[in-house]
């Protein structure tokens, strides 16, 4: 497994001890074809407020964050954090644009790729999966869901391995598909892997994205709030981080 903090074209910068690249959307697309085409295992996080604050409170998840290939800022808040550092980063780079950008720019060049998603509940993935290969009939597609046990993880690995993906998309929530990933990549055959949180439900049409009015204003998070008001305990993750990039800003000065 070929995991490191390398310093590519773009320089990285660090929200509460978390590494950032700062690369565009665009940037990490070509980034991510180029390891797929070098046929080398890499590891893509696309991290928010939410996991920098697991990372503060796990050892191993802050272990993991440092030796991914590539770390995206996957919210406003790590955009809102890097621009008082002086660091502004050109955009949000979410997981669910970030492969759909992946896809259309591989049928576009005519690269075939192969892509194993693993992750959402059965009847979300095979919508995935239904949509996927509509749209992009030069990719094959494969998957799991993501309701399996322990016992059952040889098999899923092993289902995985055969089918020898270029890109490994894994939606088992944050932080458990980065720990998924770290702990099996080296077992795999040579592919990006990307933790993708629930893009499956939302690729597969069971959850609509916030409207385009709440995307720009970046309020993402108030839309899912107000549609999904059981995640008001997760969501306090949000304040938090917010007090914590003060509160080190006015250390620092």
């Amino acid at each position: 497994m070929q995991l490191g903090s390398e310093v590519r074209d773009s320089a990285v910068f660090h929200v509460l001890g978390v590494r950032f690249d700062r690369l565009n959307r665009r940037q990490a697309v070509e980034q991510i074809l180029h390891w797929i085409a070098e046929r080398s295992r890499r590891m893509v996080i696309t991290a928010g407020p939410e996991f920098v604050m697991m990372a503060q409170q796990d050892e191993q998840v802050q272990k993991i964050a440092h030796v991914a290939d590539l770390v995206t800022p996957d919210g406003i808040g790590i955009v809102w954090a890097a621009k008082r550092q002086g660091r502004a980063v050109e955009e949000r780079v979410t997981g669910v644009e970030l492969v759909r950008d992946l896809l259309d720019t591989a049928v576009h060049r005519g690269q075939a790729l192969r892509v194993f998603i693993l992750g959402a509940k059965p009847e979300a993935l095979d919508r995935c999966l239904e949509n996927f290969r509509a749209e992009y009939p030069l990719v094959t597609f494969e998957g799991h869901h993501g309701y399996f046990s322990d016992r059952d993880v040889p098999q899923v690995i092993d289902q995985v391995k055969a089918f020898q993906p270029d890109l490994w998309l894994v939606g088992l929530g944050q932080p458990r598909q980065e720990q998924f990933i770290f702990q099996w990549l080296a077992s795999m055959p040579p592919c990006v892997a990307i933790g993708v949180g629930g893009s499956i439900d939302v690729w597969g049409g069971m959850v609509k994205r916030a409207p385009v009015v709440f995307q720009k204003l970046n309020l993402e998070w108030l839309y899912r709030l107000l549609k999904q008001p059981s995640r008001w305990r997760r969501q306090l993750a949000l304040p938090r981080f917010a007090w914590q990039v003060l509160r080190k800003a006015g250390q620092d000065a």
